[in-house]
């Protein structure tokens, strides 16, 4: 569910970064368009059930506030990617956090993987290398794999692995009675700080966005309810699982991203993108298969 709400999202950015909002614009439109719609049904929840608040460990906020901040800059990266490259091999490229987070999840959360996953990994370097290798005659041979969306790509990818170990260590810190409810706080506080830290920085830096931002709302409020739908699917599976196990599964985004960018966007894969993109899959069959 979350992986096939996150690509229709993505698809809906990728229009309006295109047409009517920068870069930080279409991400801050994802925020501030699902925080109103996140608050009341979190309200909804504790008038209705009588439930008290959970007291928030220290950790809780750090972990929090990490995840937060890290999906911004994640997701800036991802948008201003679209622009370099097609909608598919953007997708793939992000989802190089898939790789990251097996990393990362080791160093924060002593959370690790099997020989077996190791080599899967292996597999989808070799994919990330092919996929960012756009052999051009006229460029050095160090231009091929040092380019600009590479660098994106792999950034974005790092920030997400980042944010996604941080929110599932959020979500070990709250005591509710379910899986979804410990996604629903923790959710409610990283949306809500990202809107401000993100409004704050628009308003400073990119005049007039907010307003852009209020104009394209017909179809801004699209991205608002896929990602709030599509973070909460994640969230609930971070409270259960391992993130990059988690991740893993959300592979799946990739068959989708490529549906999308040939139906939607009319976008086609070269001979090396298409290679790329099936090691990709098969590191991600070898994850799903040994979790």
């Amino acid at each position: 569910m979350a992986a096939t709400l996150q690509t229709v999202r993505f698809m809906l950015q990728k229009v309006l970064s295109q047409t009517k909002l920068s870069t930080a614009g279409a991400t801050f439109s994802r925020f501030c368009y699902s925080a109103p719609f996140l608050w009341g049904l979190v309200s909804f929840y504790f008038l209705k059930s009588g439930t008290e608040p959970p007291e928030l460990s220290f950790w809780f906020w750090i972990y929090a506030s990490l995840g937060g901040v890290a999906q911004i800059l994640a997701t800036v990266c991802v948008v201003a990617l679209f622009k370099s490259r097609n909608f598919a091999v953007g997708i793939t490229f992000k989802k190089t956090e898939v790789l990251q987070a097996v990393l990362v999840s080791i160093i924060l959360l002593q959370e690790g993987v099997s020989l077996e996953g190791l080599g899967a990994i292996l597999i989808g370097l070799l994919g990330v290398l092919m996929l960012s290798d756009q052999t051009n005659v006229s460029e050095a041979q160090t231009h091929r794999f040092f380019n600009r969306a590479t660098g994106l790509g792999i950034m974005s990818g790092f920030l997400f692995a980042i944010s996604a170990v941080a929110y599932r260590g959020a979500t070990l810190e709250v005591s509710m009675p379910s899986a979804m409810t410990t996604a629903m706080i923790t959710l409610l506080w990283v949306v809500t700080l990202q809107v401000v830290l993100l409004g704050v920085w628009i308003y400073l830096r990119e005049p007039g966005q907010l307003t852009a931002v209020w104009k394209a709302r017909k179809s801004a409020v699209w991205i608002g309810l896929t990602s709030m739908g599509g973070s909460f699917g994640w969230f609930t599976a971070f409270s259960v699982q391992n993130a990059a196990y988690v991740k893993a599964v959300g592979q799946i985004e990739i068959l989708l991203s490529m549906a999308v960018g040939y139906f939607f966007f009319h976008e086609k894969l070269t001979v090396r993108e298409f290679v790329g993109v099936g090691f990709l899959a098969i590191s991600v069959m070898i994850l799903v298969l040994i979790i």
